[in-house]
């Protein structure tokens, strides 16, 4: 076994020659039964080329110098799996909101269904007749039985949107709707309480419920979100590379041009051992600052009219290497429909995007398949309303507000808060798919996380400190682009602000 002494050695040593080691080979590095430094040494004496990274076929290069000469071609598959940009079918005032919420409950009930335990739910108003004759069995004493023959200890089990949840002395009150009928029930357990806090408005819920002593009505024993199971992620069948960034705000005064025009020459760098590996690029959204966005925006701008921020991001754009497939999905500050799901940018206000050969222009959101892998691409404006409505939540770590919506298997719960959404006949925001990777934006900063095996990236923005974020006390992390091995799903940052791998 590698001692941390030899670690350390190895990464001064390689630190003072000017290189870098990738973290998957860092991983291989340690688990070597070798002299860590001299391999070390001996991989740098092979590359004779300053300022780069040691990557982990260099280690198998030294460890069997024909399997660095036999290496497996880099595959380069992309696929769209869902756009909703063709589908887009808006209803009409109630009646399309009304086919909007029956979609997201189908839907929803479809997943919920691959659980064992989904087999007991009940019609709310069925269960209503039942506890009703429970609560009349326990206050005449006679043997009537309530639902699932049960008597006074009767369980049931409901399922459907979650009204509406309110923190009372009692406990955490919730209030459920099947279309069959409303019920309110109350959590007052400690454990019912944490679940119930957790939940997004307007999300399908699954209830346990139960006669409990002292709780008018029913109380909640077990609370179940539509969740997404645990599973292993696929994984690229070749060491391919995507990399995740978004909200550009191209056209705003705080748009740091000079550290993106430094990632787009970096993309460009053929004798770069992590850039030659890199054949996909998912752009999150918010690639302009708009027009008319907030109040007084014009005075943070520096173009005031979409067209030409448009004009200028495709230029900017335009210098991706062609090689790259670059997949792009609107925000909340971009041309077209603000109301969710959003269609691609209409191609009349693109400033030229259409024209750019390797890039993909979709919806928000978007399901891409690289390589195998399921990427879910969301601009991430629910996210406002998940941290503002969920204890514990902040802008600092948007991962843990992302696990609520995965937890929910809906992109956009919430209805009627800080978030449009559109009156679709169809709700596109469930999420039928499990995704390997969830990437999102908006809220600028940047985080990484996994959850019950999806890789959960808010990619930050390429935007400074604006002052709403100021008097919010957001501190965003611009600059920064996440890099994803597809074949091993290990993430990590490469940061323009400074240039140094953050690992």
């Amino acid at each position: 076994m590698v001692l941390q002494s030899e670690i350390v050695s190895a990464l001064s040593y390689a630190t003072s020659k000017g290189y870098r080691i990738h973290p998957d080979a860092f991983a291989m590095l340690k688990g070597l039964e070798t002299d860590v430094l001299k391999a070390v040494q001996d991989i740098i004496k092979q590359k004779k080329k300053p300022n780069t990274m040691i990557m982990i076929e260099d280690i198998k290069g030294l460890l069997n110098p024909q399997s660095a000469v036999d290496a497996v071609p880099i595959e380069q598959k992309g696929e769209v799996l869902m756009d909703p940009t063709p589908n887009v079918n808006t209803g009409e005032g109630v009646d399309g909101y009304a086919s909007l919420f029956k979609s997201r409950f189908e839907k929803t009930m479809r997943i919920l269904a691959q659980r064992p335990d989904s087999r007991r739910i009940a019609k709310i108003s069925t269960v209503k007749l039942g506890a009703k004759g429970t609560q009349r069995q326990t206050a005449s004493g006679n043997n009537e039985r309530g639902l699932n023959g049960s008597g006074a200890n009767s369980n049931f089990v409901i399922a459907g949107l979650l009204m509406s949840r309110r923190t009372t002395r009692k406990g955490v009150e919730l209030e459920v709707d099947d279309y069959t009928g409303r019920m309110p029930v109350l959590a007052v357990s400690d454990d019912a309480k944490k679940q119930a806090s957790t939940l997004a408005l307007d999300q399908v819920v699954m209830l346990e419920l139960e006669n409990a002593k002292g709780v008018p009505g029913l109380a909640v024993k077990g609370v179940f979100s539509p969740d997404i199971p645990d599973h292993l992620p696929a994984k690229s069948r070749s060491e391919a590379y995507a990399v995740l960034i978004s909200d550009l705000h191209v056209g705003s005064k705080y748009f740091m041009e000079q550290e993106f025009l430094k990632f787009l020459d970096w993309l460009a760098m053929a004798d770069d051992d992590i850039v030659r590996k890199i054949k996909f690029l998912c752009i999150g959204g918010d690639l302009i600052d708009g027009i008319g966005i907030f109040p007084n925006q014009d005075k943070e701008l520096l173009m005031t009219d979409v067209a030409g921020q448009m004009g200028h991001a495709a230029k900017l754009l335009s210098k991706i290497p062609k090689h790259i497939k670059t997949y792009i999905i609107p925000g909340n500050h971009d041309p077209g429909r603000r109301a969710l799901p959003q269609p691609a940018f209409p191609q009349a206000t693109s400033g030229g995007m259409y024209n750019l050969e390797n890039c993909t222009m979709l919806g928000n959101p978007a399901y891409v398949v690289l390589n195998g892998v399921k990427v879910l691409m969301f601009h991430g404006q629910s996210l406002d309303d998940v941290i503002a409505s969920t204890p514990g939540l902040s802008y600092q770590k948007p991962a843990e507000a992302m696990k609520v919506l995965l937890k929910a298997r809906h992109l956009s719960p919430t209805y009627g808060e800080r978030t449009p959404v559109a009156p679709e006949t169809e709700d596109m925001m469930v999420m039928t798919e499990v995704p390997d990777i969830l990437h999102s934006g908006h809220v600028h900063v940047t985080d990484v996380d996994s959850y019950r095996g999806t890789l959960v990236v808010n990619s930050g923005a390429w935007q400074a400190q604006t002052k709403f974020q100021q008097t919010m006390g957001i501190a965003p992390s611009p600059g920064i682009a996440i890099v994803v091995n597809l074949a091993t799903m290990q993430p990590f940052k490469q940061d323009f602000n400074s240039q140094v791998l953050q690992v």
